[in-house]
């Protein structure tokens, strides 16, 4: 039989092979590892589904595969024709707090095609088959009554359930005819029709799945989301000095005091005074989903790309606990070993460019999220204080984005001034280790 490549995840089309980890010829079991493969979110192993003797490897390091690629063939007793419905797929995620955690992920094997099925109500009178398949139809809700058997006698088979909820799957997921009298669509990016070879020499260079999947997501949030952005300085000498007083003791606890950091706590407070910035919209529905859970995404530069890593519920962490989940957050990002659940759940995000020495820039929403924060590089400006008196202060540019369908300019404004007062009269006691 046929191991398949499983889904991996929602939005997850294609993968690369990083390491095959058998060979010809080795005797296999359920769940041992058979490769790696990296796709645009993560490194994910794949686990064997049956047991067996490695009769053949369909894939070699390199190759991109997609979700049904048949990548090794298995004989033996362990080898199964039935369906396999899901395997756990453990992604390790790295270590936190000197505990290695890992993200079970379950995905599902590829049935095969159904092309030309159809299926009509059922007679009333239930076929024979398996107990198994009785009680995988009744957990599920699966309506035997619909499935012609092709077994012996009529009996349901593996094969006749497999290729019923292919079908299934096909009539829900596929799309919608279009309306008479309406212009067709045309769905993704078209191909440069330019020759540039004309004008002189060329290289062209295959993006990675990872940047293709920025690519696409950032086109979406822009095409979906009417975008504005509003600016404003945040005085931030007062959490520098707090920075400045309290470094030594988190580097000691595996921790850095990062503007970001301040950033994350501080965000709270505004997310709650204006639960619309903390929200989804539901266009087709009409409705705005308001989330009473606070999971900031944090964008991080890697040499592939961006990616945005989520620390979920910052409003019941320490500034300590959100120090140390920032730095395994965004090594893991680094070394693209994060968990597809560490990407997914976040209510909004921050984008910090400071360190690059950015004065500016109109960050872009992560959708479905309404609102995004971005944090520019911090500089000594004189400023009047209350006094009248000239004196040196650390002003840092921040930039909000939102959903102008949601939040009107107004609000925004309040929201951007809500942070700024947070952030410049940060409580010394949330320092606490």
């Amino acid at each position: 039989m046929d191991i398949r490549l499983p889904n991996l995840g929602d939005g997850v089309s294609s993968a690369t092979v990083l390491e095959v980890m058998v060979k010809v010829g080795d005797d296999i079991t359920v769940g041992q590892t058979l490769m790696e493969l990296e796709t645009d979110k993560a490194v994910a192993p794949i686990p064997s589904t049956a047991a067996g003797k490695v009769e053949a490897i369909k894939v070699k390091v390199g190759d991109k595969v997609s979700e049904g690629t048949p990548v090794i063939t298995v004989s033996g007793a362990g080898a199964s024709s039935g369906p396999s419905i899901q395997s756990p797929v453990a992604i390790t995620q790295g270590p936190v707090g000197g505990t290695t955690v890992q993200s079970v992920v379950s995905v599902a094997v590829a049935p095969a095609s159904t092309s030309g099925v159809s299926y009509v109500a059922g007679t009333g009178t239930p076929a024979p088959t398996s107990a198994l398949i009785s009680h995988f139809a009744s957990q599920f809700g699966i309506d035997l009554l619909r499935i012609p058997g092709t077994g012996r006698g009529g009996r349901i088979t593996n094969d006749d359930l497999r290729q019923y909820i292919q079908f299934l799957q096909a009539k829900a997921f596929a799309a919608p005819a279009p309306q008479a009298g309406t212009a067709a669509v045309v769905a993704g990016p078209q191909p440069l029709d330019i020759d540039f070879s004309k004008w002189g020499d060329i290289e062209t260079v295959e993006m990675s799945g990872l940047r293709q999947k920025i690519s696409e997501n950032m086109a979406k949030s822009w095409n979906t989301v009417p975008h504005v952005t509003q600016f404003d300085n945040a005085d931030i000498t007062h959490v520098m000095g707090l920075r400045k007083k309290y470094n030594d003791k988190y580097k000691a606890k595996d921790a850095r005091i990062t503007v970001t950091v301040f950033a994350v706590k501080a965000i709270v407070d505004a997310l709650k005074a204006f639960p619309n910035f903390n929200a989804s919209y539901d266009a087709a529905k009409g409705v705005l989903i308001k989330k009473n859970y606070y999971n900031i995404g944090i964008a991080v530069d890697t040499p592939s790309g961006l990616i945005v890593p989520v620390i979920k519920d910052v409003d019941q962490k320490s500034l300590l606990q959100i120090s140390q989940e920032l730095e395994v957050i965004a090594q893991k990002a680094r070394d693209r070993k994060l968990g597809v659940d560490d990407l997914r759940g976040g209510t909004f995000t921050i984008s910090n460019l400071g360190s690059l020495g950015v004065s500016s820039f109109t960050p872009i929403v992560n959708h479905p999220e309404v609102a995004i924060l971005g944090l520019s590089k911090g500089a000594l400006s004189p400023v009047y204080n209350d006094k009248g008196e000239l004196e040196a202060r650390m002003l840092m540019p921040v930039s909000l984005s939102y959903d102008h369908r949601v939040i009107d300019g107004a609000d925004g404004a309040r929201f951007t001034r809500h942070f700024i007062d947070a952030i410049q009269a940060f409580d010394e006691k949330l320092m606490a280790i």
